[in-house]
Formats: structure tokens, C-alpha cells, sequence
């Protein structure tokens, strides 16, 4: 049977090696392998260099990297010689004249040789833009990031047939990129995101005080300085009366104060849980219990954990960011992420249930947020167009 379509999936490979817990984008990357796997063929890279899987070894790979788990090593040691050899270039195994290249998670974006493989091969290559924030707010990413990213939307922008934005603001970012460098913008589409599936109802979690949460990869951008700093004169002031702060999320960068203040600061012992590893049933358990989630960040090009509050009926204190106005409308609180004092005393009232806090719960009762159904429906009539 011809495969229409060749999914880039390197980024779900290195993320199932290293064991580590799925972020947004893993998830978006997961979601499109569901949708698109039996009418695909993986693609996987390395150093620069793009190998398309035959049919058989392409489905032994995408069952594997669903199945994950502690034989994910075993078989990918197995499967990855199928695609890369000896390191000599491989035959090429598309069934497909003209297939449609499809890559999710940024992956390779920034290598040189990509636009040149995409042409060689005939390939209608479609990306999904997930933001611009190493380019608009590179003081929160990792050194160099910044010079990447543009080499990566540099090369979107060069051999894309199409582009794909998580949202309409991320696109708009895009376009004043796009003018800045005096380079055309390929058809696009908006479609937003959705997470992992979220149930009607999630039991809520047992704690023995009221608790917040905070959901994303500890850095610098995603302003957990901010919290800490409030938890522990909350601590300071209420003693065992403070509320309880759930951090979840994996380590990340550009955040040493955050974590300097997680691993040494005695005021924020036994009143701040961080875990670095969660399952999804113990996230939904976490939010859907909670007061609030909080998310102070600075920049964001979609916000999962927003929506999927939201979805369980949980109250979202967060920053006024256009993303998150474009997602979710007026139903969260929204603040500065600068005004500490702003952030306290929400926090505090929404310990009580405060009218704002009776507001949200008010709207959340018809709320329903951005799924993958939807999104599917406006990506597939838009990718025949291309």
C-alpha cells in the first residue's frame, strides 16, 4: 500500500532513550504519529543526515515507541541499523511520488543539508511552528539557542510547501520574522493543540492542606522564581496554614536561582513538592484538586497545562500573554508576571472560594478546549491543498 506521508519521529526516539518524561511537544509529536502512523513512513536523523524507513520497519518503530517502557533500548538497537547502515547512504523506500514530509517537533530544523534533502527528494515538507521564543525572548534560553532557532525558521521558511502554527500568535511571530529577513511565507494554517486525552472527571487528589500547582519544565522563562519567592513568605507568615505548591516538571535551564531556592532554601521544606516525573493520571489527579493552577511565565506560544486545567475545572491564575488571551479567552485571572504582590494576594484569596474564583468555576461548566479531532479536521483538507 502506498504511504502518502514520511513523519519525522527523532524526536520521540531520543525522548523514549533517554527515559525521560514527555513535555508539550512530545505529546504534540505523539498525537500526530497516532493520527498519521499507518498511512506514514518514519523518518529519523542524525548528524545531518535524513533516512526514510521501509513500511515494515517503520511500523515496528512506531509500535515501539508507543509501547515505550524498559525495552524501548533494546528494540531501537535493533531497528536503528535498518535506517543508517554503516553510516553509508542507504536506498530510498518511499512508496509515495510526492509524499508529504511532515515534521512536528523542530527536529533537525537547523542543519544545513535539510533543504536540499526535502528538494532532491521531491518532498512537500510541512512543519509545525511551535513558537519563536529563542528569537523574541532569547535571554531565557540556553546560550546560542537563539542563532539555532533562526537557522531553523530560516530553513522553514526556505523549503516549507506548507507550515502548520499552534496558534494564530505563533504565526504572527512568524510573519515579522519572516519580514525582518526579507523572506516569503509558504500557506499556513492555525490549528490548535490539544494534550493527552483528559477525563470527563479526574479523582481528586488527597492532600492535607489546599494546594496550587505548576506544570512545565523548570526554567528560566516560565518564572518559578516568582512563586518560590511568594511560598516562602507565605511560609514565613502562616507557618502550617500555607497552602502546599506542586512543581511539576522536569529540570531545565537558565533557572539556577529556582533551583537553588528548590534545593537549599529550609522556608520552602514541606511546603513545596516538586516531581520531576508524574504519570498522567497523577497529573489530572494534582490539578483537578488544586485552587488553581499558576503559570507566571514571560512567553509562551500555546500553554497546554492552561487548557488542561481548564478541561478538569480548575481555576488558572496566569500572565497576560496573547497566547493565552487567543487559547482561552477571558475565563483565567489574568496578571503581570512582575507583580508579586499582585500574585499574593490572588493566591490568598483564592484560598477561600473569592468571587473571581466563583467566576471562573461559573464559565468552566460549558468550557471545552481545543481537541485533536478538531485539529485533524482543519489540518487534512488543508495539507490536499498543498
Amino acid at each position: 500500500m502506498e504511504r502518502e506521508f514520511l513523519i519525522d519521529v527523532t524526536r520521540l526516539v531520543w525522548r523514549g532513550w533517554s527515559g525521560r518524561m514527555p513535555t508539550g511537544i512530545d505529546r504534540v509529536c505523539l498525537a500526530y504519529l497516532d493520527h498519521f502512523g499507518e498511512r506514514a513512513q518514519g523518518v529519523v536523523q542524525r548528524g545531518g543526515l535524513q533516512r526514510v524507513l521501509s513500511p515494515a520497519a517503520s511500523d515496528r518503530l512506531f509500535e515501539a515507541i508507543r509501547m515505550g517502557g524498559s525495552s524501548f533500548r533494546s528494540q531501537l538497537l535493533r531497528l536503528l541499523p535498518l535506517a543508517f547502515g554503516s553510516g553509508k547512504r542507504m536506498p530510498r523506500t518511499v512508496t509515495a511520488q510526492r509524499p508529504i514530509y511532515l515534521n512536528i517537533g523542530h527536529t533537525g530544523l537547523d542543519e544545513p543539508s535539510l533543504p536540499g534533502w526535502v528538494r532532491r527528494n521531491n518532498l512537500r515538507a510541512v512543519f509545525l511552528v511551535h513558537d519563536l521564543i529563542p528569537i523574541t525572548h532569547p535571554e531565557f534560553c540556553r546560550s546560542g539557542e537563539a542563532t539555532k532557532h533562526r537557522a531553523r525558521m530560516r530553513n522553514v521558511l526556505d523549503c516549507a510547501a506548507g507550515i502548520i502554527g499552534n496558534s494564530q500568535t505563533t504565526l504572527d511571530e512568524l510573519q515579522s520574522f519572516a519580514e525582518l529577513e526579507q523572506l516569503p511565507v509558504p500557506p499556513f494554517v492555525p490549528a490548535w493543540i490539544s494534550g493527552h486525552e483528559i477525563p470527563e472527571s479526574a479523582p481528586q487528589a488527597a492532600m492535607d492542606r489546599p494546594h496550587f500547582v505548576v506544570v512545565g519544565t523548570i526554567e528560566g522563562r516560565k518564572n518559578h522564581v516568582l512563586l518560590f519567592q511568594l511560598w516562602r513568605r507565605l511560609a514565613e507568615r502562616m507557618g502550617p496554614r500555607a497552602p502546599r505548591l506542586v512543581v511539576i516538571g522536569q529540570r531545565g535551564w537558565e533557572a539556577e536561582h529556582a533551583l537553588a531556592m528548590l534545593d537549599r532554601s529550609p522556608a520552602l521544606r514541606g511546603h513545596v513538592r516538586e516531581l520531576g516525573s508524574a504519570s498522567d493520571a497523577e497529573v489530572a489527579r494534582l490539578i483537578a484538586g488544586a485552587r488553581a493552577l499558576l503559570m507566571p511565565s514571560f512567553a509562551e506560544g500555546f500553554g497546554l497545562p492552561v487548557v488542561e486545567a481548564l478541561q478538569l475545572g480548575t481555576p488558572v491564575i496566569c500572565s497576560d500573554l496573547p497566547a493565552f488571551r487567543e487559547i482561552v479567552g477571558d475565563i483565567p485571572t489574568y496578571l503581570d508576571p512582575l507583580d508579586g504582590q499582585g500574585w499574593e494576594s490572588t493566591i490568598l484569596a483564592f484560598l477561600e472560594d473569592c468571587p473571581e474564583r466563583m467566576r471562573q468555576l461559573r464559565q468552566l461548566r460549558d468550557y471545552r478546549g481545543p481537541d485533536w479531532p478538531s485539529h485533524f479536521a482543519t489540518v487534512e483538507p488543508w495539507l490536499a491543498t498543498l
